[in-house]
C-alpha cells in the first residue's frame, strides 16, 4: 500500500483535534437499503408535516389544517378504541387496578389470565419467542371457528410484531440464490409498499402481476400465468403474495378467485402468502371474506396436504385499529419441519413480540361472549365502527365518481380507495420536466393548495400510462366530506389549468 493511501486512512490533526473520514457513508453503506422506498410515509407526508409546522407558526395558507388520508392509522384519524380492549390492557399494565371496582369482572378475569401467563406476572417480562402459549392457543381456536372447524395447531401459530413482522420474516426464509437463480416473489400491482421495500432490502426479485381494474381489481389467472412465465426467464419465482381484502385497492376477492389461485400455486409449486389483515373490513353487498386456509382445506387433501401457506392477521386494522400496539400473528401450513425449526430460530433472535401487543391479540381472537358483562358494549362498539366505515366507503365511491376525469371502483373492503385520475398531457410534461411522476406532481399540488394529503398511485405501482392516488376512508365523516369536496374542486381546476 502506498504511503499516500495510508496517509488518507489515518486520522489527521486540525487545531489539535483528530478528524477522519466517516466509516459509514452513502458509498459504503448496504446498497440494498438505498433501493428501499415506502410511499405511505414518503415525500408527500414529509411536506405535509412541514406545512403543519408552518400553519402553527402563523404562515398564511389557503387552508387552515392538513387533512391526512395517507395511511391506515385509524385512531390517528379519530376512530375510538374498543372499551373492553383498553380496560384489560390497563389492568395488565397496572395490576393494582384489579383491586378497584371501576372495571367489569370479565375484564378483570381476562387480565388475570394474561398476567398469570407472563413471567413474574408482568407484561414487562419477555415471553417465549413464538409468543405466549395461552394466546397462541386462543388464536388457534379463533382460526378453527372462523374456518368452520378446520383444525389449527397452536404450534403452527407465531405471534408477531404486527403482520408486517411476520411477512418480512417469511420473505427472509424464502430468499436465496444469485443471478438467474435468485428468488422471485410475485406481488400484486398495485401493491402495499411493504412488499416492494422488503424485497429490495433482501435483494430478491419483485415479480409483478397486475390486478384487473376494469373488473374491480380482481385477480386474473391468465395474468398470473403471464407474469410467472416472464419471471422464469431471469429468476426463480418461489412465492405468490395476495392481499385480501386489498390494499390499496379495496377489493374483496371471490371464493372462485381464491380457488383458482390455490390451484395455480399447487401446479406451479409456489409458496402462498395470504395477507388477510382486513378480514373484518367487508362492506359491499354480495362480498364475503374467504380465508385462504378454509378454501385450501375445502379443496381436499390433494391441496390441503401439499400447498405451503403462511397467512397473516393484525390488531392494527378491522374494527380495532390498534396500530401502535404492534400485535399480530402468522399461521404456517405444510411447512417443512426442518424449515420450521429455522423459523423458530429466526424469531428467537428478536426475543419476542411486544407483550402488550400479544395481550391485545388475545382479546381480538377471544372477545367478550354473550352473558358476560362487557358483551353488549363490545358488540355495540364493534358494529358501530364497521357500519361507519361501510358508510364512508360508499360515500367515497359516490362522490369521486361525480368528478369528470376521476373513476373510482366500489370500495368493497379494507380501508382505502384507489381511484383512476385522468391527467392533461400538459401536466404530465411539466411533471416529467421536474423529474416527478405525474401523479406525484398532482398530489403535491393538491397538498400545497388544499391541505389534503394523499399518496400518488406511483408509490404502489400501476399500469403504464395510468395514474391514481390512494386515500384512506378513515377521516371522520365531516372531514371526509370536506376532503372529497376539495379533491373534486381541485381536480376540476387542475384539469382546466393544464388543458
Amino acid at each position: 500500500m502506498s504511503a499516500s493511501r495510508i496517509g488518507q486512512m489515518l486520522p489527521s490533526r486540525s487545531n489539535g483535534v483528530f478528524s477522519r473520514d466517516k466509516v459509514l457513508t452513502i458509498d459504503t453503506m448496504n446498497p440494498t437499503v438505498k433501493n428501499v422506498e415506502y410511499a405511505v410515509r414518503g415525500p408527500i407526508v414529509q411536506r405535509a408535516i412541514q406545512i403543519e409546522k408552518e400553519l402553527r407558526e402563523g404562515v398564511k395558507k389557503p387552508f387552515t389544517e392538513v387533512i391526512k388520508a395517507n395511511i391506515g392509522d385509524a385512531h390517528a384519524m379519530g376512530q375510538q378504541p374498543i372499551t373492553f380492549f383498553r380496560q384489560v390492557l390497563a389492568l395488565c399494565s397496572y395490576p393494582e387496578l384489579l383491586n378497584e371496582n371501576m372495571f367489569p369482572e370479565d375484564a378483570k378475569n381476562r387480565a388475570r389470565r394474561i398476567l398469570q401467563a407472563c413471567g413474574g406476572g408482568s407484561v414487562g417480562a419477555y415471553s417465549a419467542s413464538q409468543g405466549i402459549d395461552c394466546v397462541r392457543q386462543d388464536v388457534a381456536r379463533y382460526i378453527e371457528r372462523r374456518d368452520g372447524g378446520v383444525p389449527c395447531d397452536p404450534d403452527n401459530v407465531y405471534l408477531t410484531t404486527g403482520a408486517s413482522d411476520g411477512i418480512v420474516t417469511m420473505l427472509k426464509l424464502l430468499v436465496c440464490g444469485e443471478g438467474a437463480s435468485r428468488t422471485g416473489v410475485m406481488i400484486s400491482i398495485p401493491q402495499y409498499p411493504l412488499y416492494s421495500a422488503a424485497l429490495a432490502e433482501l435483494g430478491a426479485v419483485q415479480v409483478n402481476y397486475y390486478l384487473n381494474e376494469e373488473k374491480c381489481w380482481s385477480m386474473d389467472l391468465s395474468e398470473l400465468e403471464r407474469s410467472l412465465a416472464e419471471a422464469r426467464k431471469h429468476c426463480n419465482p418461489k412465492a405468490l403474495c395476495i392481499i385480501n381484502p386489498g390494499n390499496p385497492t379495496g377489493q374483496v376477492q371471490s371464493r372462485q378467485c381464491i380457488e383458482d389461485v390455490i390451484r395455480f400455486a399447487a401446479k406451479e409449486r409456489l409458496f402462498l402468502m395470504a395477507d388477510e389483515v382486513y378480514q373484518d373490513n367487508v362492506y359491499a353487498e354480495g362480498c364475503q371474506f374467504h380465508s385462504f386456509k378454509k378454501v385450501l382445506f375445502e379443496l381436499g387433501p390433494e391441496y390441503s396436504d401439499n400447498v405451503e401457506l403462511a397467512s397473516f392477521h393484525s390488531t392494527s386494522k378491522c374494527y380495532m385499529g390498534e396500530c401502535g400496539f404492534r400485535g399480530g400473528y402468522m399461521e404456517v401450513i405444510n411447512m417443512d419441519p426442518e424449515v420450521q425449526a429455522q423459523l423458530s430460530k429466526l424469531v428467537s433472535v428478536r426475543l419476542c413480540p411486544p407483550v402488550p401487543g400479544q395481550a391485545l391479540m388475545d382479546l381480538v381472537v377471544n372477545s367478550p361472549q354473550p352473558g358476560e358483562p362487557s358483551h353488549t358494549t363490545f358488540m355495540k362498539e364493534r358494529t358501530a365502527t364497521l357500519s361507519l366505515l361501510a358508510e364512508k366507503a360508499k360515500l367515497t365511491e359516490q362522490i369521486l365518481n361525480t368528478v369528470p376525469g376521476i373513476t373510482c371502483n366500489p370500495v368493497q373492503g379494507a380501508m382505502y380507495s384507489f381511484p383512476n385520475i385522468s391527467l392533461p398531457e400538459k401536466s404530465i410534461k411539466e411533471a416529467k420536466a421536474l423529474g416527478q411522476a405525474p401523479d406525484m406532481f398532482y398530489c403535491m399540488k393538491l397538498l400545497e393548495e388544499t391541505g389534503i394529503c394523499l399518496v400518488p398511485g406511483s408509490g404502489f405501482g400501476q399500469k403504464d400510462g395510468t395514474y391514481h392516488f390512494r386515500m384512506t376512508i378513515l377521516p371522520p365523516t365531516d372531514k371526509l366530506k370536506i376532503l372529497l369536496a376539495k379533491v373534486k374542486e381541485f381536480h376540476q381546476k387542475f384539469t382546466q389549468q393544464y388543458s
